[in-house]
């Protein structure tokens, strides 16, 4: 999906929906608001710029993560300098909410890092770009806390089997396979965040 640079040199800033629901770079009202601060001039996004915010709000939506933060990681990425919270908000369109927990969700995951710059009070953000430090955030904030769980979420399927019933033979196989999914996944996340170390 090629998105339009003429719609990201529009000085008004529209004002986003709610942060659940991604960015204004690829859904835009017909009702443009204007900036909090009219002295403020966005400056466009370039091609390679479009096409990276593009590509890591795909990503980013296959991970089932807010679209605003693959436009963020996106912008980040294609942006030689450091960017503030700002400067986010104004080039993506965004919402002063979507774009504070677009940064905060990046931060927690490790995919950000703060920079501090001389003589600046803001802070300015760069992305992270180590594989490794990307798969780890994810893969602690949203995968190792339901194999935490598997145990107990195990014991609970178990025990809901009726042993009289003519179903418990069918249900106690299927509780074998989800067994066996899960020791697969404790062993091959190892070598997930391994493999990731690689690059």
């Amino acid at each position: 999906m090629r998105l339009a640079e003429t719609s990201i040199s529009n000085p008004k800033v529209e004002k986003a929906p709610a942060f659940t629901t991604g960015g204004s770079l690829l859904k835009k009202s017909p009702r443009s608001a204007p900036a909090a601060d009219s002295s403020v001039q966005p400056a466009p996004l370039n091609a390679f710029q479009l096409e990276t915010v593009s590509f890591f709000t795909q990503v980013f939506a296959v991970l089932s993560l807010p679209r605003s933060v693959g436009e963020i990681y996106g912008l980040l990425f294609s942006t030689p300098e450091p960017l503030s919270l700002d400067d986010v908000q104004h080039r993506l369109q965004l919402s002063r909410g979507s774009a504070s927990e677009g940064l905060r969700w990046l931060r927690s995951l490790g995919a950000v890092n703060q920079v501090y710059l001389s003589g600046v009070r803001k802070e300015h953000f760069t992305a992270e770009t180590s594989l490794r430090k990307l798969a780890s955030g994810y893969l602690r904030d949203s995968i190792d806390p339901h194999l935490e769980n598997g145990p107990a979420r195990l014991e609970a399927l178990e025990s809901s089997i009726d042993l009289q019933a003519p179903a418990a033979h069918f249900q106690q196989s299927r509780l074998g396979q989800i067994a066996g999914w899960y020791k697969f996944f404790r062993k091959v996340l190892p070598l997930v965040k391994a493999l990731a170390g690689k690059f």
